[in-house]
């Protein structure tokens, strides 16, 4: 039995233990879910274009015929070599057409799931993962250090080199999937070619747009005091869409870390040390402006903006309707209060 840890992942994709005849990847960063059976089939066979190696099925078209899968697994190729069955979990169950092949675990094939956002006791999860014959391999959002190295990987591919705070800034706006993390970097990479660097500015350019970029430009201007600015930044954000919820929730989280940060500050520490001890987790453009607003608010202010946004995200959930007035409001309430005094 074996739940593969997280670092332990990729060196395992790559040369998978032979007695692990069934292995399961499921997780709600599908990207990474997809990219990683397709490593796996890879590993298993040697020719994944050829149909006698090589087998897809459905999961909820098997549920019907759970023998089906036993079918498939422990047929002896015309022509040799390994073989192994793509299957892709649906929403039937399908268990009673795993169970024979992980108790008859086969020698001369593998079978590959591929499932979705499953909870880690969710019956095929559980018998894939106690069985000496299975493995499974959960996929979340990938960390920091993963997406340094995709954006390494693409990077390098493309014959081009990143700047410093081209490769921060991406790595701050890339993670929530895998596939769209590649997409962004091959429009990025394409974007740049003939450019010999990657420079900051293409990545405003075309991954910028992201609503990431847009909402630290607002929590930064409301937490700094910056009506006029949060004013018009607010306007574009409306006229471009941004998530009322999401934009309330992200402030916050902005206040709540803040509030956390205060305490170091209270303690004696100078702002801009606490800031630059978070590393990654605050943009370096950022740090300054944060360091700031760290050094203005005191705690009784933000015990006041927490309880105030907490309030505003429950009534913007309330009534939609008014979601972008309630944010709006609170919003301007925190510039209004961190507005620097003379």
């Amino acid at each position: 039995m074996a739940s593969i840890e997280r670092r332990a992942v990729d060196a395992f994709i790559k040369k998978p233990d032979a007695h692990f005849a069934v292995i399961m990847v499921y997780g709600p960063d599908t990207g990474l879910v997809s990219e990683r059976v397709r490593a796996l089939v890879a590993a298993s066979v040697d020719d994944v274009e050829d149909p006698f190696q090589l087998v897809r099925l459905d999961g909820d078209e098997i549920s019907s015929d759970p023998a089906r899968l036993a079918d498939e697994v422990f047929t002896i190729p015309l022509f040799g070599g390994r073989r192994a069955v793509r299957l892709r979990a649906g929403s039937r169950n399908i268990v009673p057409a795993v169970e024979p092949v992980l108790a008859n675990p086969p020698t001369a094939c593998r079978v590959v799931i591929e499932a979705g956002d499953l909870k880690k006791s969710h019956a095929l999860v559980s018998l894939v993962e106690k069985s000496r014959a299975g493995a499974v391999i959960a996929c979340f959002g990938d960390e920091n250090a993963n997406i340094g190295q995709i954006i390494a990987e693409e990077v390098a591919i493309s014959g081009l080199t990143i700047a410093p705070e081209a490769r921060e800034t991406l790595i701050g706006l890339l993670g929530g999937d895998r596939l769209a993390t590649r997409s962004e970097l091959k429009k990025l990479t394409l974007y740049a070619h003939g450019a010999g660097r990657i420079e900051l500015s293409d990545v405003e350019a075309v991954v910028g747009d992201a609503s990431a970029l847009a909402t630290d430009e607002i929590i930064d201007a409301a937490f700094s005091g910056r009506a006029d600015l949060l004013d018009a930044t607010l306007a574009k954000a409306w006229n471009e869409g941004v998530n009322t919820s999401q934009l309330a929730g992200t402030a916050l989280r902005h206040a709540l870390l803040l509030h956390r940060l205060r305490g170091e500050v209270e303690k004696g520490r100078p702002a801009a040390s606490v800031v630059d001890s978070m590393g990654m987790q605050v943009h370096f453009r950022r740090k300054a402006g944060v360091a700031a607003q760290l050094s203005a608010l005191t705690m009784a202010r933000l015990d006041r903006i927490v309880a105030d946004l907490s309030e505003a995200v429950l009534d913007a959930r309330r009534n939609a309707v008014l979601g972008q007035a309630i944010v709006s409001r609170a919003l301007m309430r925190i510039a209004l209060m961190a507005k620097p005094r003379r």
